[in-house]
């Protein structure tokens, strides 16, 4: 896993922890890539994403050219800004 920045977090179950604010991974048959979710854009531009699929804060895709660039960069770009709000010592 490649991972870039970082944040502390604490869940609902007062877990807490370090982690990357967006991470990618490649797996064998496809690309993980970790953003977060559920922010307002986030379902939004999924739908003109292209073909992938999702898991709990993460978007897997098979192949690049499965998808619109510009709109994933655009994902990406807004799980980020997100992050920086919502963790801003991060």
């Amino acid at each position: 896993m490649i991972g870039f920045g970082a944040y502390q977090y604490r869940d609902d179950s007062g877990r807490e922890g370090d982690a990357p604010r967006i991470a990618f991974s490649p797996r064998k048959g496809k690309m993980e890539l970790y953003i977060l979710d559920g922010f307002p854009e986030h379902q939004a531009l999924l739908d003109p994403l292209g073909q992938h699929k999702t898991g709990k804060a993460c978007l897997y895709i098979k192949r690049l050219s499965d998808v619109d660039v510009g709109v994933f960069e655009k994902l990406c770009t807004e799980s980020l800004k997100v992050m920086e709000e919502r963790y801003p010592d991060g």
